[in-house]
């Protein structure tokens, strides 16, 4: 059975999963890292996505974004394979394939779940035990948007904006924000979105989407389709 395209939509925000191949590592060195949000950076610019959030892990990687285009993200990502993939092999002496087949991705919903799905990102480092707190580790957009060091990868969100009306007032709201952390049921939410491939929102946004995209995202009723009874005097 042909493979579905994914899901992708301009000027909408998309939840990024790569993982390595096998659970392999992908990032060994601080260099690794840093060469990687170079070439993430210039490759966001060049096919225009806006990158909110990101976390980077040993062996996988989370990318909240928004493209301008619907070429745009795959476009972004086989680019940041063509330059990342080889520099890595060359330096580590090895070949082949170091990504797990398509990243995986999903449309957020902007009204509850983008910084929901921020948060989920830069939480990442603490429940993969890489990091006790967000702030202390160097490879997400926590201390960004924490107001610890800025940025450059990063293009603010206008729902982070909308936290406050000085940057120390937005900061406050966000570190209060990941302070929360996210239950049990936004975590298998989050997840299961991203693996599918499913759209992360509540029904009526995906209700809505289905009809823009004329596809199937809210699971078929199950049982036989509903049969109106025959007149007898008919």
């Amino acid at each position: 059975m042909a493979r579905q395209p994914r899901l992708i939509l301009p000027k909408q925000p998309h939840h990024i999963l790569q993982r390595g191949n096998d659970r392999q590592r992908i990032f060994r060195e601080p260099e690794d890292y840093t060469r990687f949000l170079g070439w993430l950076a210039e490759s966001a610019r060049f096919y225009r996505v806006a990158i909110h959030a990101y976390a980077l892990l040993p062996t996988h990687l989370h990318l909240l974004v928004t493209p301008e285009t619907e070429e745009g993200l795959a476009a972004m990502m086989q680019k940041l394979g063509r330059f990342y993939v080889p520099w890595y092999n060359a330096k580590y002496d090895r070949a082949g394939s170091l990504f797990e087949g398509r990243f995986r991705t999903a449309v957020v919903d902007t009204d509850r779940h983008f910084l929901m799905c921020s948060r989920y990102i830069e939480l990442d480092p603490v429940r993969e035990g890489e990091a006790g707190e967000p702030a202390t580790y160097p490879w997400s957009s926590y201390r960004h948007h924490a107001g610890v060091q800025h940025d450059g990868v990063i293009s603010d969100h206008p729902l982070f904006w909308g936290l406050g009306n000085t940057p120390f007032q937005r900061e406050a709201a966000y570190i209060d924000l990941v302070d929360q952390g996210i239950g049990p049921d936004e975590l298998a939410q989050i997840a299961g979105a991203v693996q599918k491939g499913q759209p992360l929102g509540a029904e009526a946004f995906k209700l809505d989407l289905e009809r823009k995209t004329q596809r199937r995202i809210l699971p078929a009723k199950r049982g036989r389709p509903f049969k109106k009874p025959v007149d007898p005097a008919l």
